[in-house]
């Protein structure tokens, strides 16, 4: 660096002596000349969703110019099911360094972002290192093992095998699964009101495997299954809660299988479908304590005579 430095000083000076301004505003340039470094994704997993988002969208330029940039890199990446990834910050972008730090430092974004992946290749914990260089890596560890991933694949194929009519419209096939799901899980108050974690009840393994779930296992559950279905999906998230948001017919409908998963002081199953594919209208003519969620983020679900 001392040497690039003492190479400018001369520069200017010699252009001083012979074109003060040509001379200087090429060396200034020269000097400040944006290093772009060319990165790309090798190879993404098969739980890759190649479509996008109006939050986040897959992207092949890993050399952002802007916060949403940086967002979509976090999102392709994470999309992709990388564990690991490298990116450099253009020396032009000058906030770019305070940008990552805001995003990597701020959970609710960082769960948005982990709201559109595939749940296979969300995350539980993302660590993001830089330098001021401007190397930036992230980390990724993952919610799901590879032994998890495999266990709920059998039963997954199970579920459907004994459930999905190829003679049923789409709706009729993800009723049949939203109620077996329902059927075979148990709310996991004991997670929530004491902490105990017998169960991996906030993932799928949970409700699938264990017969417990909370709003996050049963959200994961039917992800998968619809993921099965080649139904394009999302998770969507309150203050306090999570749930599906779903695309059938070109509409985006919401699904909630933990509020239609009843908790009742008797000891009975009992099923709703209240919250069974909804517009966000209905949604909230039923409740808008825990259902209220941000309008702007997941704009997909934006009732109309509020833009």
């Amino acid at each position: 660096m001392k040497k690039l430095a003492i190479t400018g000083i001369l520069l200017i000076f010699i252009g001083l002596i012979i074109s003060p301004t040509k001379i200087a505003d090429i060396s200034i340039k020269n000097l400040l000349k944006p290093q772009k470094i060319k990165v790309s994704l090798d190879e993404k997993n098969d739980y890759y969703r190649n479509y996008d988002f109006a939050y986040v969208q897959n992207t092949n330029d890993f050399s952002p110019d802007c916060k949403q940039d940086i967002l979509n890199i976090y999102y392709t990446v994470i999309n992709a099911g990388k564990e690991n990834f490298t990116f450099y910050c253009p020396s032009d972008y000058q906030s770019c360094q305070k940008d990552i730090e805001e995003i990597a430092n701020n959970e609710e974004t960082l769960s948005l972002i982990n709201n559109y992946v595939h749940p296979y290749n969300s995350f539980k914990h993302i660590e993001t290192e830089f330098n001021n260089q401007g190397k930036i890596t992230i980390t990724i560890f993952k919610s799901y093992t590879k032994n998890d991933i495999l266990e709920i694949e059998n039963k997954i194929n199970e579920i459907i095998k004994s459930t999905i009519n190829s003679n049923n419209t789409l709706e009729e096939n993800i009723k049949l699964t939203h109620d077996y799901i329902i059927n075979s899980t148990q709310y996991d108050s004991a997670r929530i009101d004491q902490n105990n974690l017998t169960y991996k009840s906030d993932i799928a393994y949970g409700p699938l495997l264990q017969g417990y779930g909370i709003c996050s296992g049963y959200a994961d559950a039917m992800q998968l299954i619809l993921e099965k279905l080649n139904v394009e999906n999302f998770k969507v998230a309150s203050a306090n809660h999570i749930w599906n948001a779903v695309k059938i017919n070109n509409e985006w409908k919401h699904l909630d299988l933990t509020w239609d998963d009843p908790i009742l002081d008797i000891p009975i199953d009992w099923i709703i479908h209240d919250y069974f594919l909804i517009s966000t209208e209905d949604l909230y003519k039923i409740d808008q304590t825990e259902h209220t969620f941000d309008q702007d983020i997941y704009t997909e679900l934006k009732i109309q005579n509020n833009i």
